[in-house]
């Protein structure tokens, strides 16, 4: 199949299609003659697991190590994937069941008890899990990990507030004293109910912030902006550290 036929049939750009083939993702045939692109049987499957891999919010960069391990096993790929989506889809249903009951709750004026207003909502898995552990090593995630699962209502609402501290001085210069002593709070939180982050790695931190689209979206609903904000800011704390 040409470029253009793959990318009617899969419902994505050509552009994005000619992006996987020059960052070496996925590298069809080329014609001899005319130079075009010509996609394979395989080609279109190794397309598909890219896909899913895309769906589960990794990477290109790790979704291309992965795909072309020696060791990447397709069919096991499939089951994972398969697993994952059952999963996913026994929440969503979770998360229906408590939207049906709150719309229930506002038409006849009832009240709803406190542990119903939040089934369904899953904060326990980290989607940024297996890149940390790359960067940091096991040790350090799982100390994370078993501290934010442990966070109580209080320090959830002390880090909201600290999100929404930065996200009002986030048009101000990243050097600035203000700056610095609002990101510190960030630094002092991280460390007293998350886990040791020496200077280096909170710089590293702050690099996801604005690397990972999946970091900037979620901070961003505090305030366009904020993620790159907290990044610069946060480099600029730990240079002075």
């Amino acid at each position: 199949m040409k470029v253009q036929d793959v990318a009617s049939l899969v419902g994505i750009s050509v552009r994005t299609l000619h992006h996987y083939d020059e960052i070496g993702l996925l590298t069809p045939d080329k014609d001899p003659q005319t130079g075009y692109r010509d996609y394979s049987d395989d080609d279109l499957t190794m397309l598909q697991h890219i896909l899913f891999f895309k769906e589960l919010g990794l990477p290109l960069k790790d979704i291309k190590e992965i795909i072309h391990n020696p060791a990447y096993d397709q069919l096991e790929a499939l089951q994972l994937h398969r697993q994952m989506l059952l999963n996913k889809r026994a929440q969503l249903d979770r998360m229906l069941e408590t939207v049906d009951g709150a719309i229930e709750a506002q038409k006849g004026g009832i009240s709803v008890a406190n542990e119903e207003k939040f089934k369904g909502f899953d904060f326990s898995v980290n989607p940024y899990e297996e890149e940390v552990r790359e960067r940091w090593g096991d040790a350090k995630v799982d100390e994370a990990q078993s501290n934010v699962a442990q966070m109580d209502e209080s320090k959830q609402e002390e880090m909201n507030a600290i999100y929404r501290e930065l996200a009002t001085i986030r048009d101000v210069d990243p050097t600035s004293t203000e700056a610095q002593t609002a990101i510190k709070k960030w630094y002092d939180f991280l460390n007293h109910n998350v886990a040791t982050y020496t200077p280096e790695m909170f710089k590293g931190l702050g690099m996801m912030y604005v690397q990972d689209e999946r970091f900037e979206q979620n901070i961003d609903q505090f305030g366009d902006g904020l993620a790159k904000f907290m990044s610069e800011t946060m480099a600029k704390f730990a240079e002075r550290q």
